[in-house]
């Protein structure tokens, strides 16, 4: 592999035992009767990045406060939705947007190079992947690094929104406290109040950034396209993911039903296991190197 080896971030992975040989085995065996593998992979996947998920016993963000993620409605309805998301996604971008890929990104980008990775299909927003260098690839929720118009459609990076951000706001200042896993950060109501938002260079519109917020749903030509992958696949590897949100599960239940053997990598239970043909707890970074 050329594989760099990071010491990963363990601040929100969940404890567990390091991999059994045992499943280490069971694990090369199932990736080596494979010719054409389709990956899915989810938040715990970049958790070794430092980058923590939702539902993760104890350091997920749901173990860890009360805060729940913007729901698609109240974003497009709701102006002080938008300036709460956007003054805490303003704070929390530079961060976020510096994390870099783990060693479990690299291994699934060597995997698609020696042609044994079919496809991979992310539920995560944090173009990690994309850094990684994969290129068989769909982002299922969008990546959080695109901002688009609801208007017009009119596409911009993120980090050029920021720019805008910081010379409508030359003199806004906040202090974050703690990270959510999409990148915005906790703030009070109090310190979002005069946070200035943009809008659409081109017709005024509404900024959005190109995910798929919680309550909106996946566009049917993506899904379409997934499920075009996912038949020409010979089996499924779930990296990193409970399997909790139906956009995800749906392949899962599609690989079910076309008998493919399904492996299942992630720290704790999944909507999966009753039916995987292999669980494994452990984390993605320290078991997939094992994999040749």
């Amino acid at each position: 592999h050329s594989v760099s080896r990071t010491s990963p971030n363990l601040t929100f992975v969940p404890a567990c035992l390091p991999p059994d040989p045992v499943e280490v085995e069971e694990l090369q065996r199932f990736v080596s009767n494979s010719k054409r593998l389709f990956v899915m992979t989810g938040a715990g996947i970049s958790t070794e990045s430092g980058i923590p998920d939702y539902r993760s016993e104890g350091v997920g963000l749901y173990a860890r406060t009360d805060r729940r993620p913007v729901q698609h409605a109240e974003f497009v309805r709701s102006a002080s939705a938008r300036q709460r998301y956007w003054a805490r996604n303003f704070v929390g971008w530079p961060q976020f947007s510096s994390h870099q890929p783990n060693t479990a990104h690299l291994v699934l980008r060597d995997w698609e190079k020696l042609g044994k990775l079919h496809w991979l299909v992310t539920q995560n927003v944090d173009a990690l992947h994309t850094k990684a260098g994969s290129q068989r690839m769909t982002e299922l929720h969008g990546c959080t690094h695109r901002v688009f118009c609801l208007a017009c459609g009119d596409r911009i990076l993120r980090s050029e929104l920021q720019e805008h951000f910081k010379a409508l706001n030359p003199t806004w200042k906040a202090e974050a406290f703690g990270v959510a896993p999409d990148g915005d950060v906790f703030l009070t109501d109090e310190q979002v109040r005069n946070f200035q938002v943009p809008a659409c260079r081109k017709c005024g519109g509404i900024l959005k950034p190109d995910v798929t917020f919680f309550g909106d749903t996946v566009s049917q030509e993506k899904v379409s396209f997934v499920h075009q992958r996912l038949a020409e696949s010979d089996s499924m590897l779930v990296a990193g993911s409970s399997m909790q949100v139906y956009s995800g599960y749906r392949f899962a239940l599609a690989a079910r039903e076309k008998k493919l053997p399904i492996a299942v990598l992630n720290i704790g239970p999944t909507r999966l296991d009753h039916f995987a043909s292999l669980k494994l707890n452990s984390r993605c970074g320290e078991l997939l190197p094992l994999i040749v």
